[in-house]
């Protein structure tokens, strides 16, 4: 084997740019390692961890890039390397006015771009409210990618949008659809007539995908970054956001969504819905249906349910069909004839946190006890991420999983290591699985998954058990990963692909019951 170790000085990359570039590099022929990112505390140890950290790394800054490599001959090391830096060049340089131009601050971007109206901020925590500040302070609306966002900074940046009528779009926020253009992890959608404000980003994607499948389009989609509705920030921005599209003439219907809300800020959302125009939709997970139905809104327990009442609302003879067919009750029983006396558990292993909230909040619903490290009850809390214990549903997203790593949306390994942990367990009947597609995800994400799956149901034939795997691929025919051809490498693993995550859960909960309702 061969090695390589670059620090490139003042070199800034966003983390999405380089965690898809890590991705697609480690599956490069010859490639047994390689971390291309920036040289956080994080990072350092990582490379430790795989025995490069060259005293040159230890002494880099967090705005410094690394390049790390290992393969199989230094030619190969040479090659990739210069793949590596293509790369890198491409993505930081834009064509704007007959020649290249890269931009190293917000002030120098907005210089070469005057009529730019948003900025997407993707920069270490502890730089993010800076640059979030500068743009505003030159009218530019901010999306906040970046975490490790203080609450105070957060307060601070919201205010100052709201008094200069600008959206400051999380921080922490993944997902966002303006002006037909998707921004970070969203999905390719028809326009139409429906307006969202989300504070969750596979929340957001599900319902934008769910409405298009419908046959029908969005205005805009507005995400606010997860802690909006956080008693300190008081739901500033879904605020902004709803007075926003009750005043666009293209939007006829408007839809909020949410995990559950303080509940001193859902009565200040309901009040603000109570008084709007247009009507409103509310998907708060766990939510006071009473309270929202009361403001003359309709409420919506799950996000596809949120999807078909949006539509509904916008299109009162529209047909849906939400019945649990034959087809699903006879696989579900021909299944669960297969599994020994040992297997009970549901493992769920997620890439979205939302779509794990929600299948939590269905689970519990059916009378399950369930585990998860997004649960907010004190008894649902996983006490070991490491380990699942009885149903247990992870959001491995969380930051507790992805410290020095990928998000599974982008490069899934982490994932496929715990698919066959799972299936090890003689407990694990069933694994609940979700797919993204679409911008910032993964190229292939299930055909970077099929030999786990492969292996996690051959380790379970192996001990003498069966292992049913339910998904969820959250998509449309529109994105570049090719819908079709993503359901169909699933199937021809003996995945069970569900047409919502509601119904990939309500599936994974009839194959551990007892009677199939």
């Amino acid at each position: 084997m061969a090695s390589k170790v670059i620090i490139e000085n003042n070199a800034y990359h966003d983390s999405v740019t380089l965690m898809s570039l890590s991705s697609k590099i480690n599956n490069y022929d010859g490639v047994e390692q390689a971390v291309v990112s920036m040289a956080t505390k994080m990072n350092k140890d990582l490379l430790e961890d795989i025995g490069l950290l060259t005293d040159e790394a230890e002494a880099a800054t967090e705005n410094d890039l690394i390049i790390a490599l290992i393969a199989n001959t230094d030619e190969r090391v040479e090659e990739v390397m210069e793949v590596i830096h293509e790369e890198l060049t491409s993505k930081k340089t834009k064509k704007g006015k007959g020649k290249e131009v890269t931009a190293k601050s917000v002030h120098s971007a907005l210089n070469a771009m005057p009529d730019a109206n948003m900025a997407i901020i993707s920069v270490p925590g502890e730089y993010a409210a800076r640059e979030a500040r500068q743009a505003l302070k030159k009218g530019v609306h901010v999306m906040l990618f970046s975490d490790n966002v203080s609450i105070e900074d957060e307060k601070a940046l919201k205010e100052m949008g709201r008094e200069n009528d600008l959206f400051v779009m999380g921080p922490d926020c993944g997902t966002a659809i303006i002006n037909n253009g998707g921004l970070c992890f969203a999905n390719k959608v028809s326009e139409g007539g429906i307006g969202l404000v989300a504070a969750s980003g596979t929340g957001l994607q599900e319902v934008t995908v769910q409405i298009d499948r419908l046959g029908y389009g969005i205005t805009q989609a507005i995400g606010t970054g997860g802690r909006d509705l956080h008693e300190s920030i008081g739901g500033m921005m879904m605020l902004q956001g709803l007075k926003a599209l009750e005043n666009d003439d293209k939007t006829k219907v408007i839809t909020l969504i949410s995990k559950p809300p303080a509940p001193s800020v859902q009565d200040k959302i309901v009040k603000e819905v109570s008084q709007c125009k247009k009507p409103v939709v509310v998907c708060f997970l766990d939510g006071d249906a009473q309270a929202v139905e009361a403001a003359g809104a309709t409420f919506s327990a799950t996000l596809i349910d949120a999807a078909r009442k949006s539509v509904a609302l916008l299109d009162p003879e529209v047909k849906i069909d939400t019945e649990m067919n034959e087809r699903v009750t006879a696989w579900v029983e021909a299944e669960k004839g297969k599994f020994s006396d040992s297997q009970q558990d549901i493992r769920g292993l997620f890439c979205g946190g939302t779509l794990t909230s929600e299948a939590l909040s269905i689970i519990r619903s059916t009378g399950e006890s369930v585990k998860s490290n997004v649960a907010k009850k004190a008894e649902e809390k996983v006490a070991d991420i490491t380990e699942s214990v009885g149903h247990t549903l992870l959001d491995m997203g969380d930051d507790e999983f992805t410290k020095g790593k990928p998000h599974p949306m982008i490069e899934p390994t982490l994932r496929n290591e715990r698919i066959i942990q799972e299936a090890k367990d003689p407990r694990t009947a069933v694994l609940l699985l979700d797919f993204e597609l679409g911008y910032g995800s993964n190229d292939d994400p299930a055909g970077v998954t099929l030999d786990a799956l492969k292996e996690a149901k051959d380790q379970a034939e192996q001990a003498g058990r069966h292992l049913s795997i339910v998904s969820y691929i959250c998509g449309t025919s529109k994105d570049k990963q090719d819908y079709k051809q993503q359901q169909k490498k699933l199937q021809s693993a003996g995945v069970y692909v569900a047409d919502s995550n509601e119904m990939a859960t309500r599936i994974a909960t009839m194959l551990v019951q007892k009677e199939v309702n």
